[in-house]
């Protein structure tokens, strides 16, 4: 039943209310019409952008060498652009190199946040290349964190959106990647071999025209050689001409690496010599990841005191690449930080300023009617704060007792009788039996479960990071001599990232199905299977026991209760069960 609260329940306070309102309005129309009389025009905005493209310019400069430096001036440039957005293609920009950074220090949790942010702007731009954008750095945060399949989907997408020959070259040589990796050599090569016999061309570089092409022969001759093509060191000799030419040590990287996998079993020592080749481009562009590959290759083909060498040197390369990683996510967030708290004062300043004006042209028109109304307000405040108290007090007390009542209520009705009997028991039987003592500590252990689960099922659910290992608890308490609950996929579950209204509801509904089985199922065996896909999470509790007649079940059953509560969290659930067939309840809701 709903409940109506009825603020104003005479017509004295009703009538006080209308004259302080009237008086309000009043003193508000006066000041008003002196404000609008003495404001003068708003000044047209500042046009912002050369200032924006300044920063931005910096930041793109400082990109391959300082990236805090450079994460600082791209935050600058997306506080220039908010909060209207009016420079949105330089706000979207600065968001994904932003991204770009934290995907290069390892932080692909918060690239893909930060990607997140340019969602609701990237269709109201004509030019397609920002979304084209997103999609690539989020398949390399996938593929970074080895889910190959979503990477190739938004590979996929991007390559959709692009139109000119030489961006999609380069898609199709990300895609080929992924194929190479996950071991479809002949896929990559199908993907290849039209691009190379096109020779696609960059509208204005040419270097960068000639360094995707002598990729597209690397990946073709790394194919081959996993194909066992003999045609694999043409096009690998090829690639490292062209390399060589340009005095590209970073592209070298890739081409050497190749050579010492194609001559790892036939001729170990030049594959030693291509493996330090790697190593030497990556030490000269100082790659941390690539000399960690490097050394890593090394290690393999080497002995005595040389591997002892490249060991030692690449567990302070290692030691030294997280540190940095940590350091520079650590400088993210202060620069984000600092940044957020330099903008809350700034608008605090402005606010301040704008009010102290304000002011002072009100000191101008301020009267008595203003007092008045100010201290006929307070003194409604104070009436309206201490009667809202007072209520909710009354409210809370009614609550407690509410509480208390229902406790006390199942006290009596599952644990007075059991107590009873368990006292008659001890009273009239000969305890120096060994059955006997086992049947009293039995109904004793009967007696504390139960409290437990009256306990439980009114104490506060803790939702933070101990939530799991309460949900565990809670579900191992059932458990028994004659009561086995398996759980499945439980360990896999980011309970983390699952709302606070909803780990409740999970919690709330397990206790019910497990104190209903309990009661009622008499089961030996209880399965929980935890899943969460595509955005869904999936429980599955199923149960031996007596299982229940569906179509007369009572409508105040416990079950109904499980049902509201899914249905609150816009969940489903289905339940599937007849008598003397075990019960199944699937329940599935949005993360």
């Amino acid at each position: 039943m709903k409940k109506t609260i009825y603020l104003f329940k005479n017509k004295v306070i009703l009538t006080c209310l209308l004259l302080i309102l009237l008086a309000v309005a009043g003193s508000f129309y006066l000041l008003n019409s002196d404000q609008n009389q003495s404001r003068s025009p708003k000044p047209k905005p500042k046009n912002k952008l050369p200032e924006i493209n300044k920063i931005i310019e910096k930041a793109d400069f400082l990109f391959d060498h300082q990236t805090d430096s450079s994460y600082f001036y791209y935050n600058k440039a997306i506080e220039l652009c908010e909060p209207k957005l009016d420079y949105l293609n330089k706000y979207i920009y600065s968001l994904i190199s932003i991204a770009n950074l934290q995907q290069n220090v390892g932080d692909y949790i918060g690239s893909e946040e930060t990607l997140t942010k340019t969602l609701p702007y990237l269709k109201k731009l004509k030019n397609p290349k920002y979304e084209i954008n997103y999609y690539t750095l989020t398949a390399y945060n996938y593929f970074n964190t080895y889910d190959n399949n979503m990477a190739l989907y938004y590979h996929v997408k991007a390559l959709k959106l692009a139109k000119k020959p030489f961006k999609r070259s380069e898609i199709l040589n990300d895609i080929v990647i992924i194929y190479t990796s996950q071991g479809k050599y002949q896929k990559a090569v199908d993907i290849i071999l039209p691009l190379l016999s096109k020779k696609i061309k960059h509208d204005t570089d040419a270097r960068r025209t000639i360094n995707n092409y002598s990729v597209l022969l690397d990946n073709l001759g790394f194919c081959y050689y996993k194909l066992g093509n003999p045609k694999a060191l043409d096009y690998l000799n090829e690639s490292l001409k062209i390399k060589l030419e340009l005095k590209e040590d970073f592209e070298l990287i890739g081409t050497y690496t190749c050579f010492a996998s194609f001559y790892e079993k036939t001729n170990p020592k030049l594959s030693k010599m291509y493996a330090k080749k790697s190593y030497i481009s990556a030490c000269k562009v100082n790659s941390a990841t690539f000399k960690a590959n490097g050394l890593a290759s090394l290690i393999k083909k080497t002995e005595g005191n040389e591997l002892k060498k490249y060991s030692l040197e690449y567990i302070k390369i290692i030691d030294s690449l997280i540190i940095n990683r940590r350091k520079a996510k650590n400088q993210f967030l202060t620069i984000k930080y600092d940044s957020k708290q330099s903008k809350t004062e700034n608008l605090l300043l402005k606010a301040q300023k704008a009010e102290n004006e304000l002011e002072l042209e009100r000191q101008k028109n301020r009267n008595i009617i203003s007092y008045i109304t100010i201290v006929f307000i307070l003194g409604f405040i104070v009436f309206l704060y201490f009667y809202l108290k007072s209520k909710v007090t009354k409210e809370k007390t009614k609550a407690i007792a509410e509480s208390e009542l229902r406790i006390s209520k199942k006290l009596s009705d599952e644990l007075t009788n059991d107590i009873y009997q368990t006292l008659t028991f001890a009273e009239n039987i000969d305890l120096e039996k060994d059955e006997n003592k086992e049947k009293l500590l039995n109904n004793l252990d009967l007696i504390y479960s139960r409290t437990r689960n009256i306990s439980k099922e009114n104490s506060p659910i803790v939702t933070d990071e101990n939530y799991s290992i309460g949900l565990k608890e809670m579900i191992s308490g059932f458990k028994t001599q004659e009561i086995n609950i398996i759980l499945n996929g439980f360990e896999t579950i980011s309970w983390a990232k699952i709302e606070k209204n909803k780990k409740i509801t999970i919690y709330r509904v397990l206790h019910e199905l497990l104190i209903n089985m309990q009661k009622h199922s008499h089961a030996a065996l209880v399965g929980i299977l935890f899943k969460n896909i595509n955005n869904e999470f999936l429980v599955t509790y199923t149960d031996n026991g007596n299982g229940v007649d569906l179509e007369n079940l009572d409508t105040t059953n416990g079950l109904q209760n499980i049902k509201n509560r899914i249905l609150g969290i816009k969940g489903k659930i289905d339940i599937d069960s007849s008598p003397e067939k075990g019960f199944k309840v699937f329940i599935k809701f949005p993360v």
